[in-house]
């Protein structure tokens, strides 16, 4: 008899998993998102302009667009768009620059110059806090509930000027907590009573008179945090004086003002200004007085050890608007540098 031997295979092996330990609840430093900084606190120059999607001069509502036929005054769009791109490419080889969106169809011919959409102030630990601006221009009043869509979306504590107001355009910072505010055309005293009231800021009010330099940009070019290009004979003599006890004033003239010797943006040792000489016949009027302004800006800009840059916006002369139109500062970390000669 033959025993037959059977192999009897085990059944395999069931593995035990460890039951997973409950996880903590999330604290509230877990859960808290990263903080996002605004771009007004970047180590490096920030600013805001806005592409000329919307850009027209239908509605001549300032004293050089009066001046103007309508034919003469229509801009040519296309050179426009690259007159843009050619200040919005040198500002951004160095700075952070946000293109406001422009709402399709939105009818706003003045939405480009953001240089009055409002104002950053500068002398809050933050940086976080935007005055928009409060237009006296019809056409412009539009662009305050464009401006507080978007500073609200970077994080900005927005407020809506309670009196007449056109933003950066008007109010210049000085250092520390002062600043230079005119008013008298499109912007009203009472609104920087209210500023110092609400900002613990100190505003020296200039009243402006000239209908055809009727923002504080076209008078007045703080430089540096100790000098600034001021048309003293365009002040009451009190103004100037207080102004001089906070910087060394640098006086030009009425007729540079009107060529845009004041209308200017600081990056880093440069000063960006609009010229458009070469559209201007040479031995005319018109051609003299625009390249005085420069010879004497660039004097001016030795003397500090800065450079300038021009730059052609011959389309935006025909809205009224010179190159501090076309740019809102959301930090002033240019005048941070201090320059020697």
């Amino acid at each position: 008899m033959t025993d037959t031997l059977q192999h009897v295979i085990p059944p395999p092996a069931i593995e035990t998993v460890a039951a997973e330990p409950p996880r903590p609840e999330p604290s509230a430093e877990r859960a808290a998102p990263p903080v996002c900084h605004s771009p007004s606190t970047l180590d490096r120059p920030a600013f805001l302009m806005g592409f000329p999607f919307s850009y027209s001069t239908r509605v001549a509502n300032n004293p050089w667009m009066q001046d103007l036929d309508p034919r003469e005054r229509e801009p040519n769009l296309k050179r426009a768009y690259m007159q843009f791109l050619e200040l919005y490419r040198f500002l951004s080889s160095e700075a952070l620059v946000y293109l406001l969106p422009t709402p399709h169809r939105c009818g706003l011919q003045d939405l480009v110059f953001t240089g009055n959409m409002g104002v950053v102030l500068e002398h809050l630990a933050g940086r976080d806090a935007v005055v928009l601006s409060n237009f006296t221009s019809e056409p412009r009043r539009g662009e305050t509930e464009i401006g507080r869509g978007f500073f609200e979306a970077l994080g900005y504590e927005t407020h809506v000027a309670p009196r007449r107001f056109e933003g950066e355009a008007e109010l210049k910072h000085l250092r520390d907590n002062v600043y230079v505010g005119g008013y008298g055309i499109r912007s009203e005293r009472e609104c920087y009573d209210w500023m110092e009231r609400t900002f613990d800021m100190h505003i020296i009010k200039v009243a402006l008179k000239d209908p055809y330099l009727y923002h504080l940009d076209c008078t007045c070019f703080p430089v540096t945090r100790e000098h600034a290009l001021i048309c003293t004979s365009l002040f009451e003599p009190a103004e100037v004086k207080e102004i001089e006890r906070q910087v060394a004033v640098i006086d030009v003239s009425e007729d540079e003002c009107y060529s845009g010797i004041c209308n200017n943006v600081r990056l880093s040792n440069t000063i960006l200004n609009g010229t458009h000489l070469h559209d201007l016949k040479r031995g005319t009027e018109d051609y003299e007085y625009e390249l005085g302004k420069n010879r004497r800006l660039e004097d001016i800009a030795a003397g500090l050890a800065f450079e300038v840059s021009y730059f052609n916006l011959g389309e935006y002369l025909k809205g009224g608007a010179l190159l501090s139109c076309m740019v809102m500062h959301l930090n002033r970390h240019s005048y941070n540098f201090q320059l020697t000669i």
